[in-house]
């Protein structure tokens, strides 16, 4: 993995005790090869990350910042093809499972990595998709918390590219709904990453199941690449009208973080082209304050959406930026944004203990 060019910033707060609800473990190392497009602007963020498991992740985590505990979230890796198609996903969660376990060895330190994991589900199985998350469910029986199917599409493919093959309007689809109803049976999460512009579909399925705990991933995906490059601030008010829309909806929480992401283009250079967290802090402000401002802080929590984010930032780098924008909050405000939402969501409360 390369590293910055920027010389290390010293760490903002080391001190704040952070959750981490939402980073990957993947090796696609085998798939490079694979993608049509290799020179496509996230396929290319990828072959510096290609491979991310424990070393890797215990690196990012012991730079300085006060990382208490994680949450993994899904990415498709490490699946099981021999316990068949449906199932093939609690090989993941197997995987992550070991993870997690030699964390909480102590080993490594005190904080306690995937504490939290967040599992796939084909919810387009319909109603059949509960034996799939029962089986997730014993995969992990302690730390499985839900799923994230997403549905993150766009009439423009190049926008996406090869990796990600997710349908139009999955969100509405009838048999979707029905495996998604499986969720709340089993008082499970369910984590949303659409593209900012398809926010009302994820409003639309907020209010269906009015129940339902939801998490937006990733601010609502501002994009700014292929069919949107250049549109970024031309879209902001449709993008800040429908967070406050969504954020009606008050079993929905919102991720801050996600905008290092090639498809943002906020930073449009990368992989890990060095800007600091000044820089990056003024680029992200319009929509994390935005976020902060709908949903409030006991429904909005920092994310390092990490290796994906590496394209524009530095772990130590990427936290400083958002510690920069919360300095007027309050120590409340702060303990919520950087924790207690993330625990409280995710049932890992026992980490602030």
């Amino acid at each position: 993995m390369n590293t910055p060019t920027h010389a290390r910033e010293d760490i903002l707060e080391p001190d704040l005790p952070i959750i981490d609800p939402h980073h990957h473990l993947w090796d696609l190392r085998p798939m490079l090869g694979m993608f049509p497009e290799p020179h496509h602007h996230f396929v290319a963020a990828l072959v510096d990350n290609a491979h991310y498991a424990f070393d890797q992740l215990h690196a990012h985590l012991t730079t300085g910042h006060n990382i208490i505990g994680t949450v993994f979230m899904e990415c498709g890796a490490f699946y099981n093809g021999s316990y068949g198609d449906a199932l093939k996903p609690v090989g993941e969660v197997e995987f992550v499972n070991g993870v997690a376990a030699q964390s909480a060895s102590g080993l490594y330190g005190p904080s306690r990595y995937c504490a939290g994991i967040v599992g796939h589900a084909n919810l387009m199985l319909g109603s059949e998709a509960g034996a799939v998350l029962d089986a997730l469910q014993a995969a992990a029986p302690r730390r499985f918390k839900g799923i994230r199917h997403a549905g993150a599409w766009d009439a423009d493919a190049n926008v996406l590219g090869p990796p990600f093959h997710h349908p139009e309007g999955l969100y509405r689809e009838a048999t979707f709904r029905q495996g998604f109803a499986e969720l709340g049976k089993r008082g499970m999460t369910f984590d949303a990453w659409v593209l900012e512009p398809q926010l009302p579909d994820v409003i639309d399925l907020a209010r269906a199941f009015p129940d339902q705990p939801i998490c937006l991933d990733h601010c609502g995906t501002p994009v700014g690449v292929s069919a949107y490059k250049g549109k970024l601030h031309e879209r902001f008010d449709e993008w800040r009208r429908n967070i406050h829309e969504l954020a009606t909806c008050e079993n929905v929480v919102v991720k801050l973080g996600g905008l290092a992401m090639a498809f943002c283009a906020l930073p449009e250079d990368g992989p890990a082209a060095g800007h600091g967290s000044e820089h990056l802090a003024a680029l992200w402000r319009p929509y994390i304050e935005t976020c902060i401002e709908a949903f409030g802080p006991e429904r909005a929590m920092f994310e390092s959406n990490y290796p994906v984010d590496y394209w524009g930032a530095d772990y130590a780098v990427l936290w400083n930026a958002f510690k920069r924008l919360t300095r007027s909050a309050n120590a409340e405000e702060k303990a919520a944004l950087y924790a207690g939402t993330a625990a409280r969501f995710y049932g890992i409360e026992h980490l602030l203990a």
